[in-house]
């Protein structure tokens, strides 16, 4: 969510739970999570709790308390968000150059870091709200600086140029999230700041953890549907009058 730093930056993040995994296959998570004594049961009931927290404070406390143990959690519900929000990006830029500078919002544990640094990006700055989830992600040494700053609370760097890519959820349960989050999209473009590239939905995005995720369009493997945002943000010196510190809506 909010706005990439300077020209020929990228900015990548994701909306709902705001965090991204690393790559590693569905059965890699699944034989993961069984050595390590953790049922899909109790790893549902930890995600779910955490999509009915909508109180800023609670939510980053809550997060703080789940930084040891968020990634082992996310492989086990098979998140595929960083893989598809990467490919977006390679697909839609197939020349993007391996050092341009990204600022991963929401960073978490640095699970989009590694994502990325697989596949030849290395200039990667993080930003979360959570003191717990940077110490996670400071112990990878993927980026070269991270920050704490709270979406939505707190401006981020925005001058011009730059991409922006954003995911969420398009399951029921967030859908009055996904339509907030378009509505302010939506107002972005119409006031020509940021420009709409892709908008990809995705189907296996990952396993339910309650009833209230699963749909008409739920899959029999148990899995929610999601999407995958690209945005290329609008030179400054083209809008002429517009201002551009216009942000998303924070994660729910």
């Amino acid at each position: 969510m909010g706005l990439p730093w300077w020209p020929g930056s990228l900015l990548c993040s994701s909306c709902g739970d705001g965090r991204l995994r690393w790559a590693l296959g569905p059965c890699s998570h699944r034989k993961m999570a069984q050595e390590e004594g953790v049922s899909l049961a109790e790893v549902r009931a930890r995600v779910g709790a955490s999509h009915g927290i909508t109180d800023l404070a609670p939510k980053l406390h809550f997060y703080d308390s789940w930084a040891p143990d968020y990634d082992q959690d996310v492989a086990t519900l098979q998140y595929r968000a960083p893989r598809l929000a990467v490919d977006c990006l390679s697909q839609a830029f197939p020349g993007l150059p391996h050092d341009a500078l990204i600022l991963d919002v929401a960073c978490g544990t640095g699970l989009v870091a590694a994502e990325l640094q697989a596949r030849g990006f290395s200039q990667l700055h993080g930003v979360d709200g959570s003191p717990g989830m940077l110490e996670q992600a400071r112990a990878r040494s993927l980026y070269q600086h991270l920050s704490l700053c709270t979406l939505g609370q707190e401006l981020l760097p925005s001058p011009e140029g730059g991409l922006v890519c954003l995911t969420t959820r398009t399951n029921p349960s967030n859908l009055r999230y996904k339509e907030a989050l378009e509505a302010t999209l939506d107002g972005l473009e119409q006031a020509r700041v940021w420009q709409r590239l892709v908008a990809w939905p995705v189907d296996r995005w990952e396993l339910a953890t309650s009833e209230l995720e699963v749909g008409p369009n739920t899959l029999t493997e148990g899995f929610i549907s999601g999407i995958v945002y690209l945005y290329r943000k609008v030179e400054v010196t083209q809008v002429e009058g517009v201002r551009s510190n216009q942000q998303p809506p924070v994660g729910l």
